[in-house]
């Protein structure tokens, strides 16, 4: 997608709003990775997954600076919950900070710590499950959420595409590609779902089980 096309789309799509727009520009002046960030396009697809499908409880594993979270908890309804997950105990005071001035922030469950640890100890079933953290792990996850989702319950796994690094040769040292590559492999594979990758950013695979 070229910027022009993107801009495009951007200027015909609901705007992102003043409290996303203040904590994209903080992120991309004081944050080393902002790319990392879901963004004005990804964020607005993600409220309307939750605006078509309703959900819930939703997981987010991997919250970063709490954007994604933000875009999803405006279309959730007011008796729904999105458990979010975060290792890097440093973006606590980021994320707080912007959450606290959400409308939707009584939605919003904040967890830090390792996933691979918090997962098991929730006591709960999702019907959508966002899953942006550390791509080593990324089948890790899967297992681990799997058993926790009724039939019907849609998981998003983002960075699917790895900037094109999934068609190119593997270094061994690269172990973040490895483990995207492992798990589109598990994916396909994996009968007990349906899927696709969407072109979207750096990919967005769209899984729902039957």
């Amino acid at each position: 997608m070229t910027k022009e096309i993107e801009s495009y789309i951007l200027s015909h799509s609901d705007e992102e709003g003043s409290l996303l727009a203040a904590l994209n520009r903080d992120a991309n002046v004081n944050l080393l990775r902002p790319r990392m960030l879901s963004g004005h396009l990804q964020g607005r697809i993600l409220k309307m997954f939750c605006r078509m499908l309703k959900p819930k409880r939703v997981l987010e594993i991997g919250t970063y600076t709490g954007y994604a979270t933000l875009c999803m908890a405006e279309a959730l309804e007011k008796d729904a919950e999105i458990h979010t997950l975060e290792i890097n105990d440093e973006m606590e005071d980021f994320i707080r900070k912007y959450v606290s001035q959400s409308p939707d922030k009584d939605k919003i469950k904040l967890y830090f710590g390792d996933a691979m640890e918090i997962i098991p100890a929730l006591d709960e079933s999702f019907d959508l499950v966002f899953i942006d953290a550390d791509k080593r792990l990324y089948s890790d996850y899967y297992d681990l959420i799997f058993d926790k989702l009724p039939a019907g319950a849609l998981i998003l796994a983002d960075n699917t595409l790895w900037d094109g690094k999934v068609l190119e040769p593997l270094h061994p040292a690269d172990k973040q590609t490895a483990g995207i590559l492992a798990f589109n492999d598990k994916i396909k594979a994996d009968q007990r779902v349906e899927k696709v990758i969407l072109p979207l950013r750096d990919g967005l695979t769209m899984i729902w089980k039957k």
